[in-house]
This record gives C-alpha cells, structure tokens and sequence, in this order.
C-alpha cells in the first residue's frame, strides 16, 4: 500500500513507485535534479507498459486500415505504400507521446488526414493529450479533428460501410477516448488533490496541537502562580517577622515558625501536583488532591488568620456545593488572589471577602481592604496575578475589575456565570 508521508519541506514517496504513472509520482513527490535539469521524470515500469501497449495499438489499428486499403480498388498501389509509410512513422511518433503532448496532437491532424492507416496513432495522441493537459486544449484540438471526419471519408469513402455509419462510429470513438483520457486524468488530479488536503490537516493538526499545548502551558503557569504565590507570601511575611523581632515572645516565634513550616510543606505538595499533572499521560490529575472550590473558602479565611491576617468573610451563597465546580474554582483563586495581595501590600488591614449570588443571576465576589496603617515595601511582579485572574474571569465567561478606593484602600469586584439549572 503505497503512502505519502513528510512535512511541506521533505516530500516523500513511500510505496511501489513502478505501480504509478511518472507523472504522478512527481506531483507527489517532485524530483529536484529533474526539475534544475529542466527533464521530465523518468518512465516508471508502468509508463514503459503503458506506452508500449499504445503503440502496439497503434500498429494493430493502422495494420487493419492498411488492410482495408488494400482491398479497395479505387486506392492505388503507390498510395497505399505512402500511406503506410507514413502510417508507420506516426506509430513510432507516439513514443514521444508524454514528453510533447500537445505537440504531437497537433501534428497528428494533418497526419491522420492524409494516412489513413495514422488513425490509430492520432487516438493515441487525442488521449494523451486529454490525460495531460486541460480541457482547453482537447476542446480546440479534438473539435478540429472530429471536423475534418467527414471531409476524410467523403474523399476516401470506406469500401465496406455505408457513409454516415462511418462518421457516426468514428466520431463516437473518438468521443470515448477523450472521455477516457479526461477520466485518467480526473483521476489522477483527485489523488493529488487529496494528498494537498491529507498534508494541509497534517499541518493543521499539527498547529493546534502546538495551541493546546501553548494553552495548557499558560493555563499551568497561571496555576502555579495563584497556588504558589498565596503560600510563598505567607512564608516571606512571617520570616520577615522572626528577622526584624528577634526579641519576640517564644510562643509568637515557635507560631510563626509553625506557619513557615506549614506552608512550606504546603507549597511543595501543590508543586508535585502541578508537576504530576505535567508527567500524565492524559490532562486528568489522578491521584491529586481535589481542586478548590467555593465551599474552601471557610479553610482559605482560617488559614489567612491563622498566619496573622484580619479576614472577614460575608458569604451569603446558602449551598456552595451547588455552585458549578469550575465557577467555584475560579471564585476561590479569586479571592485567594486578593487575600495575597493585601497581605502584601496592606500588612495588618482588615481584608473583607463577600459572595453573593444565586442561580441563574451569577456570582459576585469582592475582595477589599483599607489602607495600610504603614507604607508596604514594593513587591517584584506587582500586577501579574490581576492581569491573569481577568483573563481567568474572561475564560469563564465573567468579568473582573480592580481600582484604587478612595479611602486609600484596594477593591478587587468580580461577577461569575451562574446558570440556571
């Protein structure tokens, strides 16, 4: 079973080449020394069989009217003699029949006009002429050979059948080899049409997948950095405690350094997970923890006290487990996000955390905090994690927006789908 395989650079031609026509091996799979050379491919085993089987035809066809010639008594012997002489230099002209196509169609009109034992060979050429080039080209030449039909037998009349009958037949014959030389070549142009889309999807197949994985990868980075960066920042605010108080109370250092340990331990679990997810087969996370949803957000809040933050949280959805998985997900990373930040920048302020919502109107959620009683020390990075909670918020067919209030505080509003069951 013969096989196209390659990318749009390399073309290569896996199979018996000696089952196909030259001509279409090198549509498929084009032969660059041929091409600099300015030569045609070279004859496969196929074309070698296929052009003697024309010419042997054409023998047959121009022994037989040569036959018939001879038993007609109004053609004379010298006549007959160049006819078959002429006859028989067109015979061996069809072996030029794939390098000049048209050439060789043209050249038979006049041929096969005067000799009658050429018709053979001028069907020949009609043929290939049909099979190698456009319609075009076999409407003019074929119309002007099927024209010049009934001038040729009404000055060689044909001894055997009546006038008419031979035109008919003649010209149906010819009809039928041109329909037979544009139905090879219909053929041949669906197999290379049909390799050009084989190849397009192989290269659009291959770009999509190049996107998905794009997608998987920002959508894991975005991950990293909501999971992360809530349990690094608790490490830093707490490290930096036991740096500038070295004199506080051993209970204070033996639970900051509790939090630090915690969510250390905390922090290398999510990256396993987030890593394990990369090492699968598949986009499953088997084996991981189940992801957040809004029902954490009780956990989220006692951990953010439990590390020396204020947090207030106003939930006023009833059932959370009613809320869509992805929806929930996507409401906790939000307001763990802003918990993130105002633990940054607003050291010691109070963080209040409202959910409101029910099904069919969405989810809200907004994450505020006043200003920070000192100034926050700036923080690399700054930015990020608002600009991929928008699109994250996007993607879920939401919204969010972040400003500065005016009492030198920071709001974080996000509205969430919730669709009616």
């Amino acid at each position: 079973m013969s096989t196209v395989s390659g990318d749009l650079s390399i073309r290569t031609f896996e199979g018996r080449r000696w089952l196909f026509p030259s001509a279409v091996i090198h549509e498929l799979d084009p032969d660059p020394d041929a091409g600099q050379a300015g030569r045609r491919p070279r004859r496969t085993a196929r074309d070698w069989l296929v052009d003697f089987s024309c010419f042997l035809l054409a023998v047959l066809l121009g022994a037989a009217a040569a036959n018939t010639m001879r038993q007609d008594p109004n053609v004379s012997h010298g006549l007959a003699v160049v006819d078959q002489l002429i006859g028989g230099l067109a015979c061996g002209a069809v072996w030029l029949r794939r390098r000049w196509p048209t050439g060789l169609a043209i050249a038979m009109i006049p041929v096969g006009f005067v000799s009658d034992t050429a018709g053979g060979a001028a069907m020949v050429a009609l043929f290939t002429l049909a099979v190698h080039r456009p319609f075009r080209y076999v409407a003019w030449i074929g119309g002007v050979t099927l024209a010049l039909v009934p001038l040729f037998y009404w000055l060689r009349p044909d001894p055997d059948l009546p006038y008419l009958a031979v035109v008919i037949l003649v010209v149906l014959f010819s009809l039928l080899v041109v329909s037979l030389g544009m139905f090879v070549r219909s053929k041949r142009q669906l197999m290379v049409s049909l390799r050009d889309r084989a190849r397009r999807a192989e290269t659009e197949a291959g770009l999509r997948a190049e996107r998905a994985q794009r997608l998987a990868r920002e959508a894991i980075a975005r991950e990293m950095h909501d999971v992360l960066a809530h349990r690094l920042t608790l490490l830093s605010v707490h490290a930096g405690a036991l740096e500038f108080r070295p004199d506080a109370p051993q209970e204070e250092i033996a639970r900051a350094a509790g939090v630090i340990r915690e969510s250390a331990h905390e922090a290398l679990q999510d990256l396993r997970e987030i890593i394990g997810v990369l090492r699968a087969a598949d986009g499953d996370e088997a084996g991981g923890r189940p992801q957040p949803t809004l029902a954490a957000l009780d956990a989220l809040a006692a951990e953010s006290r439990q590390a020396g933050m204020k947090v207030i949280l106003d939930n006023h959805v009833g059932d959370p487990a009613a809320v869509p998985a992805s929806v929930g997900r996507t409401a906790y990373r939000i307001a763990q996000e802003g918990l993130t930040n105002a633990r940054k920048h607003a050291p010691g302020a109070e963080v209040t955390v409202r959910v409101t919502g029910a099904q069919g109107d969405g989810l809200d959620i907004t994450v505020h905090n006043p200003a920070p009683a000192t100034e926050a020390p700036h923080v690399p990075g700054s930015g990020q994690g608002l600009i991929g909670l928008t699109e994250r918020a996007t993607l879920a067919g939401g919204r969010l927006e972040h400003r500065a209030t005016g009492d030198g505080g920071f709001e974080v509003r996000a509205w969430l789908p919730w669709p009616a069951a």
